[in-house]
């Protein structure tokens, strides 16, 4: 029993210490949603090992210009995203751009997409991604 809540307390610590920090990199992420974007009040997160690839889904409204910001770490360039529509098809991926931390946007029609996200395999082993998404106010 002894070893089994130690285990469970350990895990839990685990969890909390991971949870903070995103907390932390989403912070430095909303640097890059700068003044002329608004937040779409998400946060995507997601804790990578390795080669994992964390999937999210978001709709982007006809007409509206956004900001997709990126981060994993203190630095950037140490997360790689793709953006795909729902044939599959690449839209956009960073990593085509020197591992850009964000990428400006605007769609003519609106858009269901897939955003993958992987860490850089230079930066390390494990990391938390964040996404943030911001628009322009018309």
């Amino acid at each position: 029993m002894k070893k089994t809540l130690f285990t469970f307390i350990i895990a839990l610590s685990g969890f909390f210490t991971a949870n903070a920090q995103c907390d932390s990199i989403a912070s430095v992420c909303r640097k890059n949603i700068t003044a002329e974007f608004i937040s779409d009040g998400q946060s995507y997160r997601a804790l990578l090992v390795n080669q994992e690839v964390a999937e999210f889904s978001a709709t982007f409204f006809g007409g509206s210009t956004y900001r997709l910001a990126a981060c994993s770490g203190f630095s950037d360039g140490n997360l790689i995203f793709s953006i795909y529509d729902q044939e599959r098809n690449l839209l956009f991926t960073n990593s085509e751009h020197k591992n850009a931390p964000h990428w400006d946007f605007k769609l003519n029609s609106t858009l269901n997409c897939t955003i993958e996200a992987q860490l850089n395999s230079t930066g390390g082993t494990s990391g938390c991604a964040v996404l943030l998404v911001g628009f322009k106010q018309k």
